[in-house]
C-alpha cells in the first residue's frame, strides 16, 4: 500500500485509551487528533498535551494533525480570543510532534472576502518560523465550502495548503472531480469521508464521491479517515424487519462505525493501481 492512513480516532472513543485500541485494532498508526478525554484538542493544556504525547509515543501511535476548531467561527465572533487559541495551538502542536494544523475559513462571510483574507493572513503571521503547515479544509457553509472560493485562498496565500474532503464537496453543491481539477496542486492530504447527493454520509465507495478516481490521481501519502457514520445506540434490539428500512450504513456503536469506515477504505484502495 502506497499509502499511510490517519484517522479521527475520537469518533471511536472520546478517550485516548480508548482511541488507542481503536486504532490498533484497525492497524492505523497516526491520529488526526481533535477529541482529548472529553475536551477539543484546542481547549488543552501543554501539560496535558505531554501527557497525551508520552501515551501515543508509548503506543506506536504518531500525531498527524491538529484536528482544530481553528477558523470555525463567524466573523463577527472575536477574532482577537481565536488567535490567542491558536498561537496555544502551535506550541501544542510541537509538544505533539505533528507539523499540520487542520483550519477554516470562517462563517457569515457573504460579501465580506477582504476580512476573511484578513483573518487568514493573521493565522500565517502568527505561524511564521514555526515549521507548521496550514491545511485549509473545505467546511460546508464558509467562505471556502466550493473549489473557486478555495482556490482563491491557495492562490492568496501559497503558504497554505489544502485538506480534500469529498463529503464536504457533495454537501456543498460541488462536483469532487471538477474540485480535484482545480485543487489538486494544493492538497497536502484528504479526509476520507464520502456522501449521498442528499448529503448523507457513507463509507468510502458507497456514496457520490467518487473516491476510487481520486485516489488514483492522488500523488501524496497519508489519508485520514473521519467516519461520521450514523450510530443508533438500539440497532441490536431491532426485529429484522425494522433493520432493513433504516440506513443501511447505521452501527450499533462507535467502534464498529469506526472499524466499518476503516475496512472501506481498505476495500476502496485494492481497486486504486
Amino acid at each position: 500500500m502506497k499509502f499511510r492512513l490517519a484517522a479521527f480516532a475520537d469518533e471511536a472513543s472520546g478517550e485516548i485509551k480508548g482511541q488507542v485500541k481503536a486504532m490498533h485494532d484497525n492497524e492505523i498508526a497516526l491520529l488526526e487528533i481533535r477529541g482529548v478525554d472529553g475536551s477539543n484538542i484546542s481547549e488543552i493544556s501543554a501539560d496535558k498535551a505531554r501527557e497525551v504525547r508520552k501515551r501515543l509515543d508509548d503506543e506506536g501511535i504518531a500525531v498527524w494533525s491538529l484536528g482544530s476548531p481553528y477558523g470555525k467561527i463567524s466573523l463577527d465572533d472575536d477574532f482577537k480570543l481565536h488567535l490567542e487559541s491558536f498561537k496555544r495551538g502551535l506550541e501544542n502542536a510541537h509538544i505533539l510532534g505533528c507539523r499540520h494544523i487542520r483550519m477554516f475559513s470562517f462563517y457569515g462571510t457573504e460579501g465580506r472576502k477582504n476580512e476573511v483574507f484578513e483573518r487568514l493572513a493573521g493565522f500565517i503571521r502568527a505561524a511564521e518560523g514555526q515549521d507548521i503547515i496550514l491545511c485549509h479544509e473545505n467546511e460546508k457553509g464558509i467562505y471556502g465550502d466550493i473549489a473557486s472560493r478555495c482556490l482563491e485562498i491557495h492562490r492568496e496565500f501559497p503558504d497554505i495548503r489544502a485538506v480534500f474532503d469529498p463529503a464536504n464537496f457533495i454537501q456543498s453543491g460541488q462536483d469532487t472531480i471538477e474540485a480535484w481539477d482545480m485543487l489538486s496542486p494544493y492538497v497536502e492530504y484528504m479526509h476520507i469521508k464520502d456522501a449521498m447527493p442528499d448529503g448523507s454520509v457513507v463509507p468510502a465507495g458507497k456514496g457520490s464521491g467518487n473516491l476510487p478516481y481520486l485516489l488514483s490521481q492522488y500523488k501524496e501519502e497519508v489519508l485520514t479517515i473521519e467516519p461520521h457514520l450514523t450510530v443508533f445506540a438500539g440497532f441490536d434490539k431491532l426485529e429484522n424487519v425494522e433493520k432493513t428500512k433504516m440506513n443501511p450504513f447505521s452501527y450499533p456503536d462507535s467502534f464498529t462505525a469506526f472499524s466499518a469506515a476503516c475496512d472501506a477504505l481498505k476495500e476502496v484502495l485494492t481497486q486504486v493501481s
